[in-house]
């Protein structure tokens, strides 16, 4: 989005710029694409911020105002400073540890298949996403729908009649593999099983200070008998979904094309949800009993997963190796020129297993700064 911005800008091109996603955030937006584009840079979290947004532009009385706020030279520090630079680093944080037994995986092949019982599937939608970001709710939703607020219960079932008709043709799909890997440095190679030359290789960035976490980190160093594994998936439950959520916006029919849609985007996080959890059981270490879908949705499980264009491994063009390894085409997912994939409800992961994994911001990798040498000075 940055090259964008600049490259809008050198073009003369200085509308109004509203920039969203998941990978995005409003700090980046106002400290490195606003500078770039220069002209007003608004970021819109979710749909009704960007539809506020579009209002405030669009409305006389409100539109200079928004416009100065947004703009660089209007509150945004272009010449911010910069953090100090730390020397480019491929040792391993020592915030992971290492003396850890390799788990073992149950198959190595690849894996495809249809998930049919979608009522499982949303079991694990998270409420906060479905009715808070992209509907709009405003409160605690599920606290407020057991105590019957009439705002809640509404809202709920109106998705719920959604739900009901999004149940006769959505199709959820997934793919996924374990693959053996070995670190190196900022990188991982990743191989067939015993095989002696790597297939593919990720080179990650690492956090810009002293013990900066890398992904790579998470990989634990091979045995004389094993290497250790990473798993990677594509899910989707987006087959059809534009084609109906556009049909009735143009009908009219405007909350259940937007709905529909979140439906089907947050059907697939539900999807990356369920399967990371049997993933997890795959490797031997399944959820307590005890563990709470609240628990699930923070993350309070042993690993994470990680998606290209998110802050730990910001490079989306990586996607390009995702896909070639696990050929998500047979899924109906495509991967477009930007690396973005269509449709619109898939997600992709990387998943670690590590008990340290954390989220984290890494720096770009190519932004690294050699160390220099002792003849250098």
């Amino acid at each position: 989005m940055v090259v964008t911005g600049t490259d809008l800008h050198g073009a003369g091109i200085d509308v109004p710029l509203l920039v969203g996603g998941a990978a995005l955030s409003d700090k980046f937006t106002r400290t490195r694409i606003a500078p770039a584009y220069t002209a007003a840079t608004f970021y819109a979290k979710d749909a009704m911020t960007g539809l506020r947004l579009m209002n405030e532009i669009m409305d006389p009385a409100t539109r200079e105002a928004a416009l100065r706020a947004h703009t660089a030279t209007g509150g945004i520090d272009i010449q911010a400073p910069q953090a100090t630079p730390v020397p480019y680093s491929e040792q391993r944080s020592p915030k992971v540890h290492t003396d850890l037994p390799i788990p073992s995986v149950p198959y190595t092949d690849r894996r495809v298949r249809a998930f049919h019982n979608l009522a499982e599937i949303w079991s694990y939608i998270n409420p906060y996403m479905l009715y808070g970001k992209h509907l709009g709710y405003k409160g605690n939703f599920e606290k407020n729908l057991h105590d019957r607020d009439p705002k809640a219960l509404g809202l709920f079932h109106q998705v719920e009649q959604v739900r009901k008709q999004a149940a006769e043709f959505m199709q959820v799909r997934a793919v996924w593999q374990f693959f053996e890997v070995e670190r190196a440095g900022n990188s991982i190679h990743l191989f067939t099983p015993g095989g002696e030359s790597p297939i593919h290789t990720f080179k990650f960035g690492r956090q810009p200070k002293a013990d900066g976490l890398c992904l790579g980190d998470y990989v634990l160093d091979p045995t004389e008998s094993a290497r250790d594994h990473i798993a990677m998936f594509v899910v989707t439950a987006g087959e059809g979904i534009r084609k109906r959520y556009e049909e009735a916006k143009d009908a009219g029919e405007y909350f259940y094309s937007h709905a529909l849609q979140a439906l089907a985007i947050e059907t697939a996080e539900a999807t990356a949800e369920y399967l990371h959890r049997r993933l997890r059981e795959d490797w031997g270490f399944p959820d307590a009993p005890t563990l709470t879908m609240h628990d699930r949705f923070t993350s309070r499980y042993r690993g994470k997963r990680y998606a290209f264009g998110y802050p730990a491994c910001p490079n989306l063009d990586d996607q390009a190796g995702l896909f070639h390894l696990l050929r998500p085409e047979e899924i109906g997912v495509i991967l477009t020129d930007g690396f973005m994939m269509e449709p619109e409800a898939s997600t992709s992961a990387l998943v670690f297993h590590h008990p340290d994994c954390v989220y984290f911001t890494a720096g770009e990798t190519t932004e690294q700064i050699p160390v220099p040498t002792a003849a250098q000075g």
